[in-house]
């Protein structure tokens, strides 16, 4: 089968889509707690190192915690710090980090940071006030000041605190989640709110761009009330299997290699029509989208070990895709919860005592990684699918590389394809690929089973192994 590409762009790639999900989940996760180190005061070495390759271009601090999240008890020395409790994942969090550690990791990996505000707790009024004479209901005068404390050069409190230089955050979002519980606020009142954050969130910096919360049919009645004050519509998009009778669960994945795979192969078509159904949404008022939370949500040990399989890194591919496709709407995405300990929808693993062994990639993390280094800054036009193979397309800004994310769906055949550009047979590809039996699991004991392969291919004729995934470059000017 041939496949052919035109080198004409269509449109900017936002560099965005690689975003990673930094939440402190407390006791279901260690998370962003395992990953800093408290007897020195820094990010622990071995996840940096790691974070470098995984390469995340926009980290984003929030989640549920944030509806019950003051900024001010994670800024200054950490002396001074003040514990709070993690009311939706239990536990304590002791906010060794906050603003500043955040910002520190953004800048070391050279990624864009994106603040959740608590905008009065999205309504939930379980969580701003948890029992009595306890207060954690987040204003819009609070949200403002976190702004002016990030950007003005002239902040008192951040000045007091050793930091002379802004740290000029750019991208915030204006609720989380606020749609999915009855116990908070309703369409009418969320937009209400959300104009009042912004009105007040604008005054203290002009030039940051705001996300409001538009999911479950709220995306219209929200733009309409925000007007120019908001830029990007959020949604989230957790999944499972599309089909009946999953065996995406617990330890069911392992009795059938192929039943198993069908079930991974489900999950990028309803993505793809999720997407479009915010599109559609969006569209009459010119608005973008920011999909700021997206993954696997099943049930088992650490929500299922069948995420650590490579047959969860081919699905999770089909679905980066899919995100590629859609970024004449989609600025903003992610495909995994960030980093910690145990949740196998984390992006990057550690283990825990340090000392036990280093840091390694999941599947989904390894896929991003892969993607994220290979790609160009403008989308082209190419079939979504051939033979088989999921493919996305895009191209360098000087017109001169092509580049192709491709995805062998099939568990075990390999796929032969034919690569013309303009019309014209490619004489060379250099190819970085991924490919394992779909059954293979990632641990700390084989931390590099997922490693990436390059190779050389001569001529347009490229084949590819089953359950593979690869990015290819196509020098056009050779």
């Amino acid at each position: 089968m041939t496949l052919n590409i035109r080198s004409e762009k269509k449109h900017k790639i936002s560099k965005y889509i690689f975003m990673q999900f930094a939440e402190p989940l407390g006791n279901s996760d260690s998370s962003v707690d395992a990953g800093w180190d408290h007897l020195n005061g820094c990010w622990r070495k071995k996840l940096v190192d790691k974070v470098r390759e995984l390469s995340p271009t926009m980290i984003r601090f929030g989640g549920c915690f944030a509806s019950y999240y003051h900024w001010k008890e994670g800024v200054g020395p950490q002396s001074s710090r003040v514990p709070m409790y993690n009311l939706c994942w239990d536990g304590v969090y002791g906010n060794a980090v906050g603003t500043h550690e955040l910002v520190e990791l953004c800048r070391t990996v050279d990624a864009q940071p994106l603040m959740v505000v608590n905008m009065e707790s999205d309504g939930r009024m379980h969580w701003a006030y948890p029992k009595e004479g306890m207060n954690r209901l987040g204003t819009a005068a609070e949200a403002a000041e976190w702004v002016e404390y990030c950007n003005d050069p002239c902040n008192k409190l951040r000045l007091s605190h050793g930091v002379n230089d802004p740290y000029n955050v750019k991208y915030w979002q204006i609720g989380n989640e606020t749609s999915y519980d009855r116990r908070g606020f309703d369409m009418r009142n969320a937009a209400k709110k959300t104009l009042g954050f912004a009105r007040e969130m604008k005054k203290a910096d002009p030039e940051i761009s705001l996300i409001a919360w538009g999911d479950s049919g709220w995306a219209g009645h929200m733009i309409e009330q925000t007007g120019e004050y908001v830029d990007h519509v959020a949604f989230h998009y957790h999944f499972s299997s599309a089909l009946q009778n999953s065996v995406l669960n617990d330890r069911d994945y392992r009795r059938d290699a192929d039943a198993t795979w069908q079930h991974l192969m489900s999950v990028s078509a309803p993505m793809e029509r999720r997407i479009n159904e915010m599109r559609e949404q969006v569209a009459p008022y010119g608005k973008r989208l920011a999909m700021t939370e997206g993954h696997y949500a099943l049930s088992g040990r650490d929500r299922c070990d069948v995420l650590s399989t490579w047959g969860a890194g081919v699905s999770y591919a089909r679905c980066m895709l899919v995100i590629e496709r859609a970024t004449d709407i989609l600025d903003i995405a992610t495909l995994a919860d960030f980093f910690g300990n145990r949740w196998q929808v984390n992006a990057l693993m550690l283990s825990t005592p340090d000392h036990w062994g280093g840091a390694y990639l999941q599947p989904v993390g390894s896929i991003m990684s892969l993607f994220r280094h290979h790609i160009g800054e403008y989308a082209l036009e190419a079939p979504k699918s051939i033979y088989g193979v999921d493919i996305a397309s895009s191209i360098s800004s000087d017109g001169g590389t092509v580049y192709l994310h491709t995805v062998n769906t099939d568990r075990t055949d390999a796929k032969d394809i034919c690569i013309n550009v303009d019309g014209i047979e490619v004489s060379e590809m250099t190819v970085y690929e991924i490919a394992c039996d779909s059954m293979t699991e990632i641990t700390y004991e084989c931390p590099d089973v997922f490693s990436v392969r390059k190779r050389k291919v001569k001529g347009n004729k490229l084949t590819l192994s089953g359950a593979c995934v690869a990015a290819i470059e196509i020098n056009i000017y050779d």
